[in-house]
């Protein structure tokens, strides 16, 4: 099989449906781009988990009684529960924080509110117990376990909102999932026909081939090529469209939430988000490609 009759013939083809490859190329760039931000979200929310899930407390508020009277945790209500949680081999460590110390920790996180750290009062915070889970996703048994406990007021689980900020997020992922199916779908369908178009405006020459006694393969691997190399070109442009929007636009977005959200860096795109935009963008290509040839284009 001579290499350069069947690149010549690709890049015939390629120009001869210059608008439709344009076409295919640009609806391949944007579902894989879209597949590519779903990656990131997911890359994203598990470095998030990482680096949260180790911080993560539940916090055991006491009543006004322990709050009011107790500033060292010497009740034997407050010695006793504390104990009970430092006991507990699912618990890492116990840290009590008086009434004045939660006031004081209120002031430095509210610095920037005088109007709040006004009107707050060291008898409007409680006492608690702050306290470090060594399974933090599994906080909600600690607090079944204590919620009716004698001298706790509330139990506050940070794990809760996590839980709910983490939702928001993989909600945000599924809905670009859904959407770079959707893209997919138009891409693949694009690429069918991309083929078919092709194969028919040659197929008086492919005829003169088989009728000359060239195989089918050989007759048939520039259109499969086609379709790979747009799916390819259709990669390393959704991949620069991400590189793009990130630089242009998402780290404006990220800075603004401080640390929250962690930096999308150019190292999480090109691995191993590139490649596997890359291996799919073939793929897909490849396997519309013999498809269609096998079911379009017979002799």
């Amino acid at each position: 099989m001579r290499a350069s009759f069947v690149f010549s013939e690709v890049f015939t083809g390629l120009r001869r449906n210059v608008t439709m490859t344009i076409a295919m190329i640009l609806t391949t760039a944007i579902s894989l781009g879209m597949f590519g931000g779903g990656l990131l979200f997911v890359r994203t929310i598990d470095k998030m988990k990482a680096n949260y899930l180790d911080d993560v407390q539940v916090t055991v508020y006491l009543n006004d009684e322990i709050s009011s009277n107790d500033p060292t945790c010497s009740s034997s209500t407050c010695t006793s529960l504390r104990q009970s949680l430092e006991t507990n081999p699912a618990v890492e460590s116990v840290v009590y924080e008086n009434r004045d110390q939660a006031y004081k920790r209120f002031q430095e996180i509210f610095a920037g509110q005088p109007e709040l750290v006004e009107l707050a009062r060291p008898e409007s915070l409680p006492s608690s117990l702050q306290v470090k889970l060594v399974n933090p996703e599994r906080s909600e048994v600690l607090v079944q376990e204590y919620s009716a406990t004698e001298g706790v007021y509330q139990i506050d689980d940070q794990n809760k909102f996590l839980e709910r900020f983490f939702g928001i997020l993989n909600a945000g992922r599924n809905g670009t999932f859904i959407v770079a199916l959707i893209a997919a779908l138009a891409a693949v369908l694009l690429i069918a026909n991309t083929i078919q178009v092709s194969a028919f405006t040659r197929r008086t020459e492919v005829g003169i081939m088989r009728l000359v006694g060239a195989t089918r393969w050989y007759t048939q691997l520039p259109f499969l090529l086609e379709a790979v190399v747009a799916g390819v070109a259709g990669a390393v442009l959704g991949t620069g469209g991400l590189v793009a929007l990130n630089y242009l636009v998402l780290d404006s977005i990220i800075g603004a939430t401080g640390s929250v959200i962690p930096k999308i860096e150019l190292v999480d795109i090109l691995f191993p988000v590139a490649p596997i935009l890359l291996g799919t963008s073939v793929l897909i290509s490849a396997v519309t490609g013999y498809a269609t040839l096998r079911l379009y284009v017979r002799h």
